[in-house]
């Protein structure tokens, strides 16, 4: 049951028909549902779920909402309840007909482009609704609004009848009933994982709001999750450090309303070597930065320096801390409401509007002296670090001039055990990582040398999760392999010198192996992400097994392929029994026949790369044509972060739980 949020006197804005306006038709969503959602499949599916829940997000914002609720519901349904003030039902001036219906089913038309109906929104574009209904095959809309419960139904984005009222009540907000359209959607089927980050995420940046999922699509597998936080983005900014060692165990926070901006930012260090900022306007997640983030940035800079120097903690003669010094280790949500938002590009990735800027730095800049003076001990463990990282970040330039002068001298560049391939045109060509000299022999041999290169790697390379830059060049290996790739590392990374396209991890299929793979995975994450966000990052998968009878043979890559494959070659000796059978051939023949060949079937498990021959590692592992390889992406960076810091990070008691929890779910372990 939706319950319904108290509302002050000062919140009771007008919010009717008036406030709805109308800019253009709902035709085109069908015809071309990317362009309003990104795509049909799954993103574009779950995008649905968003753009209702926004809606609530809105209200809630606006002070008119406390409590929002999704259920998944069986065939494909999904349910969105708030206790907000409820569309309106009124017929509306422009279309005639009620706004209920003009809401869902003209593009555009929303409290959001005039008015008062809201003063800051996340669904700028004012689609969200309206596009929900057109790629639904049905839509059902309840209301509770002016002592009733209003209810309207559609089909494929059109009224089936007038809204109407349905009962009474003296509660008010919004139910959305859909079902999206199969005809529409490569396919439908709603990540539970997804929606329960997404909704943790929401909370955490509306505090005092209360966001239920449930999960109602099997009886027998019912599930729910409810989030509540009153602190806002400094629970947000403790869940994102959870598992790691703080520097000021008292977040920085600042709230403050500037010139029609609200900022809120709460900052929090631990003893990593990577920054975190996730950046929010109106709950919109700000991907690709701005000007709200550039503000921040400035603005952490010129205080730390300022108060550094002010504390004789930077002397005279030492060099200002960089905005890299800083940012390293720091953990920081960004929430930034603001009326008018101005996003670059299709996505909302990226802020534009210039005043933002000076705005946040000087918020920013005024709390952080507050916080300063307030917190010394904190300040003291930030700032330490900061010129810790500075020190570092010098050793770690020395170091990598010491490598690029002396592979000058050398007349050289490249590492002495790359083969590298003939083609010089970096998007045809593809390097292999491979694991020891055994299976470089084999992959040097088999390989495609126009365009295939191939670096062999002696042993385990550094864990890079608990070093930095400067101690990280010191590793023979990753220094191979930087030299390899050629886009530099650190603050003179350039990915458009990178020398290969594609960069394919090629480990054996053993718990060594995936330990490697592992460690390359964390380095890439770490220091070359650009590389994984780009899509030049692969896992070869070679097969686990040869199974074969007689001359026949199949490669399989997991247990259950080779159970598979050994029905198969089972059936054949079937039928050939069978075919032996109506050829009349004599029982003891045929008793032998089968015998040897039920005998006859040779399974032999690859431990290690370096067992393939030449030809056989081509065939199935480098062989374009033939080839399965995975992309590694990174779907969720917060989830990412956690698992590299849990699993590769220093603390021990987070990897024990986390392997006792998964513990049960590993099959085929090979120890």
């Amino acid at each position: 049951m939706v319950k319904t949020s108290k509302k002050t006197d000062k919140k009771k804005s007008e919010y009717g028909a008036k406030q709805i306006q109308v800019l253009e038709g709902l035709a085109p969503v069908r015809k071309r549902p990317g362009m309003y959602i990104g795509g049909t499949g799954l993103e574009g599916l779950h995008h649905l779920i968003w753009e209702v829940v926004d809606n609530a997000i809105d209200e809630a914002m606006a002070g008119y909402c406390n409590f929002i609720e999704i259920e998944l519901l069986p065939e494909n349904k999904v349910k969105i309840s708030d206790n907000g003030r409820g569309i309106p039902v009124e017929k509306h001036p422009q279309t005639k007909k009620s706004t209920l219906e003009t809401v869902l089913t003209v593009l555009h038309a929303g409290g959001k482009f005039g008015g008062e109906g809201y003063k800051v929104s996340g669904g700028l574009h004012g689609v969200g609704i309206s596009v929900v209904n057109a790629l639904s095959s049905c839509l059902v809309a309840e209301v509770k609004r002016d002592g009733k419960i209003w209810r309207q139904e559609f089909k494929t984005g059109k009224a089936k009848a007038n809204v109407e009222a349905v009962g009474k009540s003296k509660e008010t907000g919004t139910t959305i009933i859909f079902e999206p359209d199969g005809t529409i959607f490569d396919e439908i089927k709603f990540d539970w994982e997804k929606i329960v980050s997404r909704m943790r995420q929401q909370a955490y940046l509306t505090k005092g709001v209360r966001i239920k999922i449930m999960d109602n699509r099997n009886a027998e597998k019912k599930k729910s999750y409810s989030f509540y936080f009153d602190g806002g983005v400094i629970s947000y900014v403790r869940h994102l450090n959870q598992g790691k060692e703080i520097k000021n165990q008292t977040p920085f926070y600042v709230e403050k309303e500037k010139d029609e901006v609200l900022t809120e930012i709460a900052v929090q260090y631990n003893d990593g070597y990577k920054d975190h900022i996730f950046a929010f306007v109106n709950n919109i997640h700000t991907v690709d930065g701005g000007t709200h983030v550039a503000g921040f940035k400035s603005a952490l800079t010129r205080s730390f320096n300022s108060f550094s120097r002010k504390k004789g903690y930077i002397k005279e003669k030492d060099e200002n801390l960089t905005s890299e010094d800083v940012l390293e280790g720091l953990t920081a949500v960004i929430n930034i409401k603001i009326k008018d938002p101005q996003f670059e590009g299709q996505t909302k990735g990226k802020l534009g509007n210039a005043n933002v800027k000076s705005i946040v730095a000087g918020v920013m800049s005024a709390a952080l002296e507050e916080f300063f003076d307030e917190n010394p001990n904190d300040a003291k463990a930030i700032l330490n670090k900061c010129i810790l990282t500075a020190k570092a970040r010098m050793a770690a330039r020395a170091a990598r001039d010491t490598i690029i002068r002396k592979g000058a001298l050398e007349g050289m560049t490249l590492p002495g055990k790359l083969s590298d391939c003939s083609n010089r045109k970096s998007e045809d060509c593809e390097i292999y990582i491979v694991e020891g000299d055994s299976a470089g022999g084999s992959a040097k041999q088999g390989r495609d040398r126009s365009f295939q290169a191939i670096l062999p790697l002696r042993g385990k390379i550094l864990n890079v999760e608990k070093a930095r830059l400067d101690k990280m060049l010191t590793s023979n290996e990753i220094k191979n392999l930087v030299i390899a790739l050629g886009a530099g590392v650190g603050e003179q990374f350039d990915i458009s010198k990178l020398r290969y396209n594609r960069v394919i991890i090629m480990t054996d299929a053993d718990v060594d192996g995936a330990h490697i793979r592992t460690l390359l995975l964390t380095l890439f994450y770490r220091y070359f992400e650009e590389l994984i966000t780009g899509g030049h990052i692969y896992i070869a998968q070679p097969p686990l097994f040869k199974i074969q009878v007689g001359k026949e043979f199949k490669y399989v890559f997991t247990e259950e392929e080779k159970e598979e494959a050994i029905k198969y070659f089972q059936l054949k000796v079937q039928e050939r029994k069978a075919k032996n059978k109506s050829e009349k051939q004599d029982e003891e023949n045929e008793a032998e026949e089968e015998n040897k060949e039920l005998k006859g079937i040779n399974i032999q498990r690859y431990k290690g790369l370096g067992e393939m021959n030449p030809e056989q590692l081509w065939e199935t592992t480098m062989n374009p044509e033939t080839r399965i390889m995975k992309k590694v992406s990174i779907a969720d960076a917060e989830a990412a972060d956690l698992v590299f810091e849990t699993l590769m990070g220093n603390e021990v008691e987070p990897r024990r739980k986390f392997i006792q929890t998964h513990a049960k779910r590993v099959k085929n372990l090979d120890i």
